[in-house]
């Protein structure tokens, strides 16, 4: 991986990003916002899984009012989600947001984007210019013939120029693409241009399957060249899905350390033990041991399997009805086939 960009600090609520400060991992709600006992419910939940940063939408008067309440029940940044109606941007800072994420595009006039700064600028409160390929403006798809990074990235600076000059840069960037190599060139792109941090990740990505496929290798580009300070994982499903993905990237991508890394083999027939099911009940059981930072090995059989499970820090290996725990890269003990998960689970709970 290359050196990580060193971008602006922005502080949202009691996190910061930019400047080289770990990626943080956001979600967004999909809850009606003014519903505050299931968005809080939803919101903890998800600070549960490891989200750090937590994005509402407010459409109405009456969700800008629900911030301030859901606010008091949370931990986490609060980041209000505006389109189209200026008046909801002011209303939700109003109420507590520590950051509002906005399209001047949509949000009208240069006066109605102005006013939006302006309470801002009072408060102190971080905008974040989004930009989004399914919102490109026309002159933007006429001079270019269609969508392009560089017409994406063209409007997101005329946007932060529009909002510098109104005296104002604290400011978050995000420029999203559905499509993977046209997102990840056009944060290649801005980065060079400016030097906000970016929240990053590929737009309406799909559904658990194709979304993480897609997310995951558009932000593995995005993040292997140091670009990008703060992720979200777009999921047709549960938002705690997008947390436990992020999780894994930043892992994978040695930008998060602490939780277990679970490898495991893909299984062939060789195998004698149930291990696609055992496997599945080890990541679960270990989802929530965040305290460790530990590799853990799920192998099948005994041609790989010890070797493999030698190179984690601990592991179980297959054999016919029964099955190696490996630790620390040596052989402890045969263990049967079904005591296999509650003799890992021991000695994760007793780890030294």
């Amino acid at each position: 991986m290359t050196h990580r960009q060193q971008t602006k600090v922005v502080r949202i609520g009691n996190r910061v990003i930019g400047g080289g400060n770990p990626v943080l991992i956001q979600s967004m709600t999909n809850t009606r916002t003014e519903d505050i006992e299931g968005t809080v419910a939803q919101i903890k939940r998800l600070e549960a899984a490891g989200c750090e940063i937590i994005r509402c939408t407010v459409p109405t008067l009456e969700a800008a009012k629900a911030l301030k309440e859901i606010k008091k029940q949370i931990t986490i940044p609060l980041v209000a989600d505006i389109h189209f109606d200026y008046k909801m941007a002011i209303a939700a800072m109003e109420n507590g947001a520590d950051k509002i994420r906005i399209n001047p595009g949509n949000i009208g006039s240069e006066e109605k984007v102005r006013a939006v700064v302006e309470t801002a600028k009072e408060r102190q409160i971080p905008i974040r210019v989004g930009v989004n390929s399914g919102s490109l403006e026309k002159r933007f798809l006429e001079k270019y013939g269609r969508v392009t990074a560089e017409g994406i990235t063209e409007s997101a600076l005329e946007k932060i120029h529009m909002i510098e000059d109104m005296g104002y840069d604290n400011l978050v960037v995000s420029i999203k693409s559905s499509d993977v190599l046209k997102c990840a060139r056009a944060h290649e792109l801005i980065a060079a241009q400016m030097n906000y941090p970016l929240h990053v990740g590929i737009t309406e990505s799909g559904t658990l399957y194709s979304g993480n496929i897609k997310s995951a290798l558009g932000l593995g580009i995005i993040l292997y060249q140091g670009i990008g300070d703060t992720i979200r994982v777009s999921l047709t499903g549960d938002p705690v899905e997008e947390v436990k993905s992020a999780k894994q990237i930043l892992g994978a991508m040695g930008l998060r350390e602490g939780g277990i890394e679970v490898v495991s083999c893909p299984t062939c027939g060789r195998t004698k033990i149930d291990l696609i099911s055992l496997a599945n009940q080890v990541e679960t059981m270990v989802a929530g041991m965040d305290h460790l930072n530990l590799k853990v090995a799920v192998m099948g059989c005994v041609v790989n399997g010890p070797g493999e499970a030698k190179e984690a820090d601990i592991g179980i290996a297959g054999g016919i009805g029964e099955g190696l725990l490996i630790k620390k890269g040596e052989i402890i003990r045969k263990v049967p086939e079904e005591e296999l998960l509650e003799t890992l689970r021991q000695e994760l709970i007793n780890w030294k």
